[in-house]
């Protein structure tokens, strides 16, 4: 049985999609929806986006300066500094760290703007009650036993432990007073940090997202603030994978 309250509501909202629809077909852009977010609180800001809708195109994106985050994903020693757990795994460590420069080079005009920095960091607690048995085992796999919560030799601390110097942000992109760190046990943040509570209570409507490593933690955070709403725009030369 329909109900018709619930009914306009859905309708209302399909009618802005078809508006927003025929307006992009014109201008490439995705406006700000005032109608859901209500005026500005901020700077509207337009960014161009790669390969959108398809592969080769360009389009464009207005953003809220006041309403959008800079999330710099676990740019942290273990991942992209010297005798951290990428290091210890094995990896070519440029492959992560070369996500530094781009980043150290956008956080000042960042900083410049109304734009919140948002930092996360992956770590579990030093007794590894929040570590997954697969997770531990995997990883002690690959670094030939030394895995998660192990302190590899002449390494800075134990691997991925929250606390440890290794475990901390790479000094090129440590946060200044006023900006967020959000810690989490896994690859995403949504089911395993505050971050969802943190957005919702900065008015967060848009995101740009960088850090590492691409195809896992990154790609996760940027999928799982997708379903919940959030714009999301990659910031493709700040991120690294191994």
């Amino acid at each position: 049985m329909s109900d018709t309250r619930y009914d306009k509501g859905r309708e209302r909202l399909l009618a802005k999609v078809e508006e927003a629809y025929e307006d992009f077909k014109v201008s490439k852009t995705f406006r700000y929806p005032t109608w859901l977010y209500g005026e500005p609180l901020g700077t509207i800001i337009t960014v161009p986006v790669e390969d959108c809708p398809d592969f080769g195109d360009e389009a464009f994106i207005e953003m809220d300066s006041a309403r959008t985050a800079f999330i710099c994903v676990d740019m942290q020693i273990d991942f992209c500094g010297e005798n951290g757990y990428v290091d210890v795994m094995g990896y070519d460590l440029s492959n992560t760290a070369r996500a530094l420069g781009p980043i150290e080079d956008a956080l000042p005009a960042v900083r410049k703007t109304d734009i919140k920095v948002i930092h996360t960091r992956e770590g579990h607690l030093p007794d590894l009650s929040d570590a997954p048995f697969n997770k531990i085992l995997r990883s002690k796999i690959i670094g030939n036993g030394v895995g998660i919560g192990d302190k590899p030799e002449n390494g800075l601390g134990r691997l991925l432990v929250r606390g440890e110097e290794n475990w901390d942000l790479h000094e090129r992109v440590k946060p200044i007073p006023g900006e967020y760190v959000v810690d989490k046990a896994g690859k995403g943040a949504f089911g395993c940090s505050t971050i969802h509570m943190v957005l919702k209570n900065l008015g967060i409507t848009h995101i740009v997202i960088c850090g590492i490593t691409t195809d896992v933690c990154v790609h996760t955070i940027m999928r799982e603030a997708n379903d919940y709403g959030y714009w999301c725009v990659l910031m493709k030369d700040g991120t690294g994978a191994t």
